[in-house]
């Protein structure tokens, strides 16, 4: 049986008797990821409700976006280099707690500051919640990073495509109030997240009787080559994630105003877009243990540029299969480049997941905020036709080293 560090520890890879055990925690986080994320993506399902209710303009919407994301960004990269050195395996639940606050804050407010700190709660729930989650999926994985990462993360996809879904069924048809309905989700979730806090306790305790065995590979690069890889990533990272934005904060305004379609069919365009992400997510990780991470980043950052060009001029029919498109190929990068960046800096897996998730939802509030203030001085169609440049920035991809493949494909010895 092999071994792998993480967070300072010896984790074991599974033989065969433990990978049912694996397995089932893996499904555990993976699933409390969706709980996570959709709870989170009703935020901006409702924001066609709140715009009505409270009287918004646009870059009030973004501020809301910009409170929830930058909160758990800020965060993330603090708690994940935090809980390197201590981890804390009952975090997990605690986190969910704040969430429930958050979203029983949300269904409840009455005024603009409350929904700012309501977006809040939500965000340092999901800051707690994904360095520690990724942890526990890095530790499941089996030397198989890339698909672990890839299946605790289409949890997350796959709760941000059924999110909307139900805010049009659900929350839609009610008001404000419905959100208050998806409360028993987050509490399911920190019952399940207890009974993966306790695997996780146990298995550091078990770790801790184990004769120590030095096991991880380690990146035979500079420190400036390592830095100047890492400052790729994030530019790539941006380059996603601020396409995204537009995306999931503005698509619905977008097929609004351009084509007159009612509310209800804007988020079933949304809910299939997601659906797609979701559905990238899933192949991005697997298909980099085999072909590699930057093979991966290429096809995902770059590939996606004559799709994103093409969207602002397509026609009602056309724009939704093209966002699917985008969708699923846009998707399949944030595995391939959170493992690559694993693999840069080993033994740090919660700073790097905090970094890496907190910038993403970073990204996400600033480019929101961004987007909405010049849909505002512009036009949403406008915002689309600038954005559609962005996966250009893939190009940067031509820098980033080529790491050795044995190691991204077979757990240490």
């Amino acid at each position: 049986m092999s071994t792998h560090s993480i967070a300072g520890a010896e984790i074991e890879s599974p033989g065969p008797a433990a990978e049912g055990t694996l397995y089932r925690v893996l499904t555990a986080v993976s699933f409390c990821h969706l709980l996570n994320d959709m709870m989170q993506s009703l935020l901006p399902s409702i924001y066609p409700i709140l715009k009505s209710s409270f009287d918004l303009d646009f870059g009030q919407i973004g501020l809301i976006t910009l409170t929830n994301q930058i909160t758990a960004s800020l965060l993330q990269p603090f708690i994940g280099h935090f809980t390197d050195r201590r981890p804390m395996p009952y975090s997990l639940p605690i986190g969910m707690t704040v969430t429930l606050a958050g979203l029983t804050m949300l269904a409840l407010a009455h005024k603009y500051p409350l929904l700012l700190l309501a977006a809040a709660l939500i965000g340092v729930g999901s800051a707690v919640f994904h360095p520690e989650s990724s942890r526990v999926a890095h530790m499941a994985s089996g030397g198989q990073h890339g698909m672990a990462q890839s299946f605790f993360q289409v949890g997350g996809n796959t709760g941000s495509a059924i999110g909307p879904l139900l805010a049009a069924f659900i929350v839609l048809p009610i008001g404000q109030g419905g959100i208050g309905w998806f409360t028993p989700a987050a509490l399911l979730g920190i019952t399940v997240l207890v009974w993966v806090g306790g695997w996780y306790k146990a298995r550091l305790a078990h770790l801790k009787k184990r004769p120590a065995r030095h096991a991880e590979h380690v990146v035979a690069l500079p420190r400036k080559k390592v830095a100047s890889a890492i400052a790729v990533l994030v530019a790539l990272v941006f380059s996603k994630y601020f396409y995204l934005a537009s995306i999931t904060s503005y698509y619905t305004f977008y097929l609004i105003n351009r084509f007159h379609v009612s509310v209800q069919s804007s988020q079933l365009h949304l809910f299939a877009f997601l659906g797609a992400v979701a559905a990238g997510t899933l192949i991005g990780g697997p298909v980099g243990d085999r072909v590699g991470r930057k093979l991966v980043i290429w096809c995902s950052i770059l590939g996606v540029l004559p799709f994103t060009l093409m969207l602002p001029y397509a026609n009602l029919f056309w724009t939704g299969i093209l966002s699917v498109i985008i969708g699923f190929v846009i998707a399949s990068a944030f595995s391939a480049i959170l493992v690559y960046a694993q693999d840069l800096v080993p033994g740090r897996v919660g700073m790097i997941s905090g970094l890496f998730f907190g910038f993403a939802f970073g990204l996400g509030g600033i480019g929101a905020a961004v987007l909405g203030k010049l849909a505002d001085e512009t036009s949403i169609v406008f915002v689309y036709k600038l954005c559609a440049y962005l996966p250009a920035i893939g190009l940067l991809t031509g820098f980033l080293p080529k790491l050795d493949q044995r190691r991204q494909l077979e757990p240490a010895v």
